[in-house]
């Protein structure tokens, strides 16, 4: 294992590691095969899913709209998350290694953060769309032309970055001296902290705040957008158009609700009381049982998605056929 000493100090009380260990499953070596497919499994499944997402809304004339740009946009930032922690994971179990130098760490951890950050901030422009749509269907085109649209995805980028890169900066400025084991299968925050031997109150409190800031805010200006939602589609008459109003929103709602959810068990509570199990456990939900299940649900769940899924199978079965 490399170290940097101080000059003059003491050997085993100033050693800064250069580089962590990511323990990630070592617990279980007699599991790492069979956990090495089911995360290969679940990967290749989250890239194609997505992917075809990304074709249809790009391709099929019925799905270009607002909707559509912000999903097809979503489905690509989740592209990019995933793609920042599984191939590593999927090294260290063939691998049983897991050593990763310093700069690499904080180049995870940053991209880790900005991609789980631009998801909330998407999920809340997606809320806004559909407030839009059904509150005020006539004003909808003006409000939400393409204009707009790539103004609202280009401001959550440009919000999120100094801020994530910021943070990055400030934790890794801290001492990370004596143990450099990291108890997780990816650079997060709260293993990182725990490993700090300096004062972490400061990085602390910017976590906090950045949560605020970038996870309970959305989350309530999501719940102010569906809060006009439902009531201007229980005003509704007809009963068709109430069920039609309520099924472009659900998908939607349930990808927010497993976000948030683990969202804020992972992040808001206290580090001293989430066992480092718990981290690991609420970590896999978020980096790849989430990714995985989000384009089900919006396929499942979407009928316009699933006829121009039909329509792309009858061109490619026509097309080998020929």
């Amino acid at each position: 294992m490399e170290f940097v000493l101080s000059s003059g100090e003491d050997q085993n009380s100033n050693i800064t590691a250069t580089e962590f260990v990511l323990l990630g499953f070592s617990d279980v070596p007699h599991l790492q095969w069979m956990l090495f497919g089911i995360f290969l499994l679940m990967y290749l499944t989250i890239l194609i899913c997505n992917g075809i997402i990304m074709l249809l809304t790009r391709t099929d004339p019925a799905l270009q709209t607002p909707m559509y740009f912000f999903l097809s946009n979503f489905s690509f930032v989740e592209i990019c998350y995933v793609t920042v922690t599984i191939p590593r994971m999927l090294m260290d179990l063939c691998t049983q290694k897991g050593t990763i130098p310093l700069f690499s760490c904080a180049v995870q951890l940053c991209f880790v953060i900005m991609l789980g950050g631009m998801e909330f901030l998407l999920l809340t422009v997606m809320a806004y769309d559909r407030y839009v749509a059904i509150c005020n269907p006539l004003h909808y085109p003006l409000v939400m032309n393409n204009k707009v649209c790539v103004q609202l995805v280009a401001a959550c980028w440009i919000s999120i970055i100094p801020v994530v890169t910021g943070q990055t900066y400030q934790i890794f400025s801290l001492p990370y001296c004596g143990c450099n084991k990291i108890n997780h299968f990816f650079c997060d925050i709260p293993p990182l902290l725990k490993l700090a031997c300096g004062d972490t109150f400061v990085n602390n409190l910017a976590i906090y705040v950045a949560s605020v800031v970038f996870i309970m805010v959305p989350f309530l200006l999501i719940i102010v957008s569906y809060s006009k939602i439902i009531c201007n589609i229980l005003k509704l008459s007809s009963a068709g158009g109430r069920s039609k109003a309520f099924s472009t929103c659900s998908s939607h709602l349930i990808v927010v609700v497993l976000f948030y959810g683990t969202a804020t068990i992972t992040y808001a509570q206290p580090q001293s009381n989430q066992s480092e199990s718990m981290g690991k456990l609420l970590s896999l939900c978020y980096t790849i049982l989430i990714p995985l299940l989000n384009p089900i649900i919006y396929t499942l769940r979407n009928k316009d998605i699933m006829v121009a899924l039909r329509k792309l199978q009858t061109k490619l079965s026509t097309y080998g056929n020929t």
